[in-house]
C-alpha cells in the first residue's frame, strides 16, 4: 500500500516537470512572434514618416533639353561634316545643301535692285516732264486770262468794237487753257505717285532690297549649324539626301541643362519644398552617392484621357488600395558635372529627398540609398 502512496504524488510531480517543459519549449516562439510584431510595427512607423520627411522613389529619370535640327531652305545634301553621337558646339557646321540656286537668286536681287534704281531714275524723268509741262500751261492760261480781261473790257467800252467770234475764241482760249492746266497737274501728281520716295526710302529700291536680303539670309541658310553645345542622335543622312525646309534631319541632345526629374507619389509631397537636399545614385556609378536640391514641384498631371467630344472612360479597378498618383519633381545637380559621370538621357536614378532635421530618418534613408547604391552592380 505504501508503494502505491508514493507513486501518485511522484506521477503528479512528473505531470508538472512534462507541463514545465512544454512551457520553456513554447516561449522561443512566443519570444520570436513579439520580436516580429514589434519589428513590424517599428518598420510601419518608420514607413508612415519616411514617407513624408525623407521620400525616396526609384522612378526617376535623367531629363535633358531634346532639340530636332531641322533645314531653313530646301535642297540636296552635298556635304555631311558629323556622325552619330559626335560632340557639337554651337555654331559649328552640320551639313551643307547646294547653294547653286540661291546664289542665282542672290545675283537675280541683285539685278533686280539695278532696274529699280533705272526705273526710279525714269519715274524722276517723269515727273519732271509732268512739271515742265505744268509750267507750260499755267504760263498759257495766264495769256488767256489776260487776253480774256481785255476783250470784257473792250465790250463794255464799245460793244460794237469785236466780234462775236473774237469773244468765242478768247473764251474758248481760256478754257482750253484752264482744262491743259488741270490735265498736266493730274500728269504731275500721277508721275509723283509712281516715283514715290525719293532715294533707298522708294518703295520699288526698298522691295528690291528686301528681295536681296532674303536671297542672301537663304543662301546663309544651306549652311546647317548646330544651334547649341550637345551630342548628335538619330542621325541617318547621306549625301544626296534631298532637305525639306522645316523637316528634322537630326537630334542634338542639348548639354546646357541636364536634370533628373524624380516621380514622387502625392503623399511624399505634402513636406517636400524648393531647395530641400537631395541625394541620388546611377545605375552607371554604382556605389557613389550624388548631391542637388529640389528644382522644382509639379502642379498636375494628365488623368483624363478623354478626346474632346468623345465619351468619359471609366477604368475599374478592384484592388482594396488604389494605386497612388505621381507627380514630378525637378532635381537639379550639386555635385556632378556631365565630364564626371557619362550621364546619359533616359537613365535611371534612384533618389531621396530630405525634408527636415530628423536625423534618425535621414541616418535611415542616406543608409537606403547608400545600399540601393551597392545594389546597382548586380542590377
Amino acid at each position: 500500500m505504501a508503494t502505491e502512496t508514493d507513486s501518485i504524488p511522484n506521477n503528479e510531480e512528473q505531470a508538472q516537470e512534462d507541463a514545465s517543459n512544454k512551457k520553456e519549449q513554447k516561449s522561443p516562439i512566443k519570444l520570436i512572434t513579439r520580436i516580429v510584431l514589434i519589428v513590424s510595427l517599428l518598420f510601419f512607423v518608420w514607413y508612415i514618416l519616411a514617407e513624408r520627411h525623407t521620400p525616396y522613389t526609384d522612378q526617376a529619370r535623367i531629363k535633358g533639353l531634346v532639340t530636332p535640327v531641322t533645314s531653313r531652305v530646301s535642297g540636296n545634301i552635298i556635304d555631311v561634316r558629323i556622325k552619330l553621337h559626335t560632340n557639337v558646339k554651337a555654331g559649328d557646321t552640320l551639313f551643307l545643301i547646294d547653294p547653286s540656286p540661291f546664289e542665282i537668286a542672290v545675283l537675280k536681287a541683285e539685278a533686280n535692285i539695278d532696274n529699280a534704281v533705272q526705273s526710279v531714275a525714269a519715274s524722276s524723268s517723269s515727273v519732271k516732264s509732268a512739271a515742265g509741262k505744268l509750267g507750260v500751261a499755267k504760263a498759257q492760261l495766264e495769256r488767256a486770262q489776260r487776253n480774256w480781261n481785255r476783250v470784257e473790257k473792250v465790250m463794255r467800252e464799245n460793244a460794237g468794237a469785236l466780234s462775236e467770234s473774237d469773244k468765242d475764241q478768247s473764251e474758248t482760249a481760256l478754257l482750253q487753257a484752264t482744262e491743259q492746266v488741270a490735265s498736266s497737274q493730274a500728269n504731275l501728281d500721277r508721275a509723283k505717285q509712281s516715283l514715290g520716295d525719293s532715294g533707298p526710302d522708294n518703295p520699288k529700291i526698298r522691295t528690291a532690297i528686301q528681295e536681296l536680303e532674303k536671297a542672301q539670309l537663304d543662301l546663309a541658310f544651306t549652311a546647317i549649324i548646330a544651334p547649341t553645345d550637345g551630342v548628335i542622335e538619330s542621325f541617318d543622312i547621306d549625301l544626296g539626301y534631298y532637305a525639306s525646309a522645316g523637316q528634322p534631319l537630326t537630334t542634338l541632345i542639348s548639354n546646357s541643362d541636364v536634370w533628373i526629374q524624380a516621380d514622387m507619389k502625392e503623399n511624399n509631397l505634402s513636406l517636400l519644398k524648393v531647395g530641400d537636399p537631395v541625394k541620388y545614385t546611377f545605375d552607371i556609378a554604382p556605389g557613389v552617392i550624388y548631391e542637388g536640391h529640389v528644382r522644382s514641384l509639379g502642379y498636375g498631371v494628365s488623368a483624363d484621357q478623354t478626346n474632346k467630344g468623345g465619351l468619359p472612360t471609366i477604368n475599374s479597378k478592384n484592388s482594396w488600395l488604389r494605386d497612388p498618383q505621381r507627380f514630378p519633381v525637378i532635381i537639379s545637380f550639386d555635385s556632378i558635372a556631365t565630364q564626371e559621370v557619362p550621364i546619359r538621357l533616359g537613365g535611371q536614378v534612384d533618389v531621396v529627398a530630405y525634408t527636415g532635421n530628423s536625423w534618425i530618418l535621414n541616418a535611415i534613408a542616406s543608409f537606403r540609398i547608400k545600399f540601393n547604391s551597392w545594389l546597382s552592380y548586380v542590377r
